[in-house]
């Protein structure tokens, strides 16, 4: 059985995976109202460089959800 409250102390509540989550969601929000995706569209942010730091609009892509979590 897992610990959610564990993995969430472990992984999750430092300080730079907040940093990063929201940075994640504020370009995910940008590229929503630039019309790219939108809620419930099975799409990802991917980055081009494969660095996630690198939020430049240049190094962003839509790619289907699949074809993210694929990628190593």
């Amino acid at each position: 059985m897992r610990n959610y409250k564990n993995e969430y102390k472990k992984f999750q509540s430092s300080k730079t995976d907040k940093q990063n989550r929201a940075k994640r969601n504020k370009n995910r929000r940008l590229l929503m109202k630039k019309g790219l995706v939108r809620k419930g569209d099975n799409k990802d942010i991917d980055h081009r460089d494969g660095n996630p730091k690198n939020n430049n609009s240049s190094n962003l892509k839509v790619v289907s959800r699949s074809y993210n979590r694929s990628k190593k």
